[in-house]
């Protein structure tokens, strides 16, 4: 059976905040006051990134290859995590071609932030700033993301065989 040579994931994480900063997103620590809250360091951002190219590539997700049940995921970061994702997407004989993102914050504002997350994201996965996409939405006060008790990213990965030509 002929296969084609790309898929699509799509990832989505969602965290509580509370009262204190710094707030960790996109690889980056904001000076804000409000964190988000879970095992590791709660980048919600490089979480759904690495859920979408996990799942472009059907290779599980976060919480299978860094259970909040292990001990040596507390606090750990998700640089670390998104890494360690892209290498078992490489290792499978996918690349990433482009990541569209989205944080839903109310705040802090992203746009200040946004190239230099993207940056970030690129030297981690080993991909030109240009393949990666980002916004930010806001709860328009609505909700708990508007609210400001929670914070959510969603991102789509497009992935393509190494070598287009092969069949899977």
């Amino acid at each position: 059976m002929q296969r084609l040579p790309f898929r699509i994931g799509l990832g989505h994480d969602t965290h509580r905040l509370e009262s204190g900063g710094p707030l960790v997103l996109g690889g980056l620590t904001i000076d804000h006051d409000r964190h988000a809250v879970g095992h590791s360091d709660a980048d919600v951002l490089l979480h759904a990134i690495t859920d979408a190219i996990l799942g472009a590539a059907a290779l599980g997700d976060i919480g299978e290859l860094f259970p909040d049940t292990d001990p040596a995921n507390r606090g750990r970061d998700s640089a670390e995590m998104l890494a360690a994702a892209a290498g078992r997407l490489s290792a499978a004989g996918w690349e990433i071609m482009n990541l569209d993102c989205v944080i839903f914050a109310q705040r802090p504002k992203i746009l200040p932030y946004r190239n230099q997350m993207r940056e970030k994201i690129s030297v981690i996965l080993g991909v030109a700033m240009d393949q990666i996409g980002l916004k930010a939405k806001t709860g328009e006060r609505v909700g708990p993301i508007g609210e400001e008790l929670a914070i959510a990213a969603e991102c789509v990965a497009l992935v393509t065989r190494a070598s287009a030509g092969e069949s899977a």
